[in-house]
């Protein structure tokens, strides 16, 4: 007996409902380019997913141009600039005096929360809560999406482009053969122990502070709620620190002469983050693009993840509509090489300032000086420090 399937023929199929998929949708929907999106989680537990929260002003202005929402300038908070800490002594780059540009301070759970509302308002088609998913077809015309819908209805997709955007454990990037796909992977010897507490905010701006006990991350989320994070062992138990200790720990690493001390709240979320910075090459197979976590991850201490992601459905969503509209494929041929140049770069980037801030394990005397010397190298100049603001606030590459 032949399995019965419900056909849908749509011009892009997307993997994955994050913020990567769901901007990709909205933007295509606007030009009038026809789209469905399925997704293995709920809209409420990604909803309830707390993840990095600094917004580049291109991925602001993603936002807001496109009409997601004004939320993002109403509920955010702009930092026009951060704090480095060095063995206790803190140094301010500032991004809009020596960049011209600001961050902002968004969970990203609120980013996917205005995205989903604003596909839902618009009448996207989102499938939540899909089961054994599984991609077709890649390098034929019309690759294809199988999946199980949450009410039991067995679907195939059949689209003209499919759009891998379902992170870096999703089934999209498996599918390249591996004599195409290059991985491009490395692991750092430690991880970031990392809280949510109730607390009003230590600091005006985010601290990066590193001490001889490590790098620590003071953090924000709201008025209320706050993110701060320690390094750690890569096989550390959160279970094993009670709230006193994690506070005594996070406070220690940012002591100094200034008198810096962190105020303190009930901690109701604690979890330990590996670090490792990974590149796909190349983004493209057949007819399949990948755009986020699908195709790369980076350490959080740059703030890149989110805002990579929104970079490749920048480059990706114009070369789709040029296909649609005049049968050019140029941008879509060149999306992976675009891609890949700014990947890189935030790469390069996000190793740099990890290497910077952390303490390696085996870390001699030679290296502790020689961080302390390039920390000073980079805030004692200008041009260092307009370097540092340049690249953490996107390169004000907004096309």
């Amino acid at each position: 007996m032949l399995e019965e399937r419900t056909v849908v023929e749509t011009d892009v199929a997307i993997v994955g409902a994050g913020p990567a998929g769901l901007m990709l949708s909205h933007l295509l929907s606007r030009a009038g380019i026809d789209t469905v999106v399925v997704e293995t989680r709920s809209r409420e537990e990604i909803a309830r997913t707390h993840r990095a929260g600094i917004l580049e002003a291109g991925t602001v202005a993603m936002l807001t141009d496109s009409g997601v929402a004004g939320r993002v300038l109403s509920h955010g908070h702009e930092h026009e600039g951060t704090v480095l800490r060095f063995n206790g002594e803190s140094r301010r780059i500032d991004f809009r005096e020596l960049v011209g540009e600001s961050v902002w301070l968004y969970p990203q759970n609120e980013v996917f929360t205005d995205l989903a509302a604003a596909r839902e308002r618009d009448g996207g088609v989102v499938h939540w809560e899909v089961s054994g998913t599984r991609v077709d077809e890649l390098t034929t015309e019309h690759p294809t999406v199988r999946c199980t819908t949450a009410d039991g209805e067995d679907l195939e997709i059949r689209a003209r482009l499919l759009v891998g955007a379902d992170g870096s454990r999703g089934v999209c990037r498996r599918q390249i053969p591996e004599d195409v796909r290059t991985d491009n992977f490395t692991e750092y010897p430690f991880a970031w122990f990392g809280i949510l507490c109730e607390a009003p905010p230590s600091a005006p701006e985010l601290v990066y502070a590193t001490s001889p006990r490590g790098f620590a991350l003071i953090s924000q989320r709201s008025d209320t709620v706050q993110r701060m994070y320690f390094q750690c062992p890569p096989d550390t138990d959160a279970a094993e620190w009670d709230d006193e200790r994690i506070w005594d720990e996070l406070q220690a690493r940012v002591d100094g002469p200034d008198g810096l001390t962190l105020k303190r709240g009930p901690i109701f979320d604690k979890t330990v983050l590996p670090f490792r910075s990974y590149v796909c090459e190349p983004l493209r197979y057949g007819n399949m693009f990948l755009v986020g976590d699908a195709g790369h991850t980076v350490p959080p201490t740059g703030a890149k993840g989110l805002n990579l992601a929104f970079c490749d459905v920048r480059v990706l969503a114009p070369a789709i509509v040029d296909f649609f509209e005049t049968g050019d494929d140029a941008g879509l041929v060149g999306y992976s090489a675009q891609a890949l140049e700014r990947i890189w770069k935030a790469q390069n980037f996000s190793y740099w300032v990890t290497n910077l801030m952390h303490t390696a394990p085996d870390e001699n005397p030679f290296a502790a000086k020689r961080r302390r010397g390039e920390f000073e190298a980079l805030t004692g100049s200008v041009h260092g420090s307009a370097y540092f603001a340049e690249s953490y606030t996107g390169w004000q590459d907004r096309t």
